[in-house]
């Protein structure tokens, strides 16, 4: 049996999110039915993380175990002609046994999107946040600042699934703007629900004066949902670089 690693992208905006349900087409449920057409086989795959409806990926790992004598480098290309234009398997791996696509992985970074400008792009519509008022990128990028380091993160975690800890480590949160589009990066060893798409909302408060960039450590050490920022919108958010220990031999799809 192996155990095989796919990269792979996808846009977010026709589905319920990556993870299975019962009621809802999701991206997990639409790359199973493909591989298991290529193995001829009933396969469960999992993925490094849940991405909430609407959200995108850039870069996504898969896991899935199998017999197949398929190979390897065949894999892209036969679960592309299977798959929906909105999802692509860049490459294919075999990976020790042992490793498992979110368990391996030991941090993530997201990006948000904010289209900032007077008039709407088209090409932008569930691809970033449209916000027509001239924001300071250097105020957001202040308040970014604040989010690093390891910290207690349930002031922007919404009502979800139950964590043991609410703690995580931001290994950096921050801002840049190229022309009309704001760009906001942030790299953890692990997120809480919305937790991005909160800091996100934060960090636009802050711009708007309706919070200093310096209120931020003493709103995320009160934890108090309240204090925050809104949940952004899932369009503009995108899973955009993944890192694995070392052993798990992903590098060569992953380039990092």
């Amino acid at each position: 049996m192996k155990n095989i690693a796919l990269k792979l992208m996808y846009v977010g905006t026709r589905y319920h999110g990556w993870q299975v349900q019962k009621n809802a087409v999701t991206v997990a449920e639409t790359l199973e039915k493909a591989i298991s057409a290529v193995v001829c086989h009933p396969v469960r795959v999992t993925g490094c993380g849940r991405t909430d409806a609407g959200v995108h990926a850039r870069v996504y790992i898969a896991n899935f175990y199998t017999a197949s004598s398929i190979p390897i480098a065949r894999l892209p290309l036969a679960l592309n002609t299977r798959l929906p234009d909105d999802i692509v398997v860049e490459q294919a791996a075999e990976v020790p046994p042992e490793f498992n696509a979110i368990g391996s992985c030991v941090k993530k970074e997201y990006t948000y999107l904010i289209y900032n400008s007077r008039v709407r792009n088209a090409f932008y519509v569930d691809r970033a946040y449209f916000y027509p008022v001239r924001l300071n990128e250097r105020v957001m990028n202040r308040a970014a600042a604040l989010f690093s380091g390891t910290q207690d993160f349930a002031a922007v975690q919404s009502a979800g699934t139950p964590v043991r800890s609410t703690v995580r480590t931001v290994h950096y949160c921050l801002v840049k703007r190229r022309g009309d589009l704001l760009t906001l990066r942030i790299c953890a060893d692990g997120f809480l629900y919305n937790m991005v798409r909160t800091s996100a909302g934060t960090i636009l408060y802050a711009a708007l004066d309706k919070l200093s960039p310096e209120d931020i450590p003493a709103l995320l050490a009160g934890g108090n949902r309240s204090a925050a920022g809104p949940v952004l919108p899932p369009g503009g958010l995108y899973l955009s670089r993944l890192w694995y220990r070392e052993e798990v031999g992903t590098d060569r799809i992953l380039g990092n």
